[in-house]
Parts: structure tokens; sequence; C-alpha cells
């Protein structure tokens, strides 16, 4: 346990931190899941909310600094060809 003030600050913004990475996280894997999902069900309406919300959710964490840009471009690229693949 910390003694220092600052170090206490530092544990307790760290802690909120990790909390909020691990939602935005979590968020995107649930869209990119969903979007999998979908594909294999062949709903093409579904598929295109879906990977919009997708994009916006790997956006966001690429953004943050959560994934590198090459992931989330790689994954943006899968699901859209998924999605362009599914005829």
């Amino acid at each position: 346990m910390p003694n220092i003030k600052s170090a206490k600050k530092r544990m307790r913004s760290n802690a909120k931190k990790a909390d909020v990475n691990t939602l935005v996280y979590s968020s995107m894997k649930t869209a990119i899941k969903k979007v999998e999902k979908d594909v294999k069900n062949k709903d093409k309406e579904a598929v295109s909310n879906s990977l919009n919300i997708a994009v916006q959710r790997i956006d966001k964490a690429a953004a943050s600094g959560l994934v590198h840009k090459n992931k989330a471009a790689r994954l943006k690229s899968r699901l859209t060809k998924m999605k362009n693949n599914m005829e």
C-alpha cells in the first residue's frame, strides 16, 4: 500500500482507467461477435447495423490506444469482407 499522497491518487486513477478500458474493450469484442453471428444467420439488414456499431467501437478503442491502429484496421477489414462475401 502506498504511503505517498500522489501514489495513492495514482492508484485510484489507475483503477478508474482500468474499469473504463475493460468496458471499451469488452464492448468492442461483443460488437464483433454480434456481426459474426448475424453473418452466420445471413441477415443482411442486421449485419449492416451491427457492422456500423462494431466499426464505431473499434475506432473508439483505437483512438484511446487500447488496440493498435493496424489491429483496428485489420478487424474492420475482416468484418467488412465477411459482410461482402455473405451473399
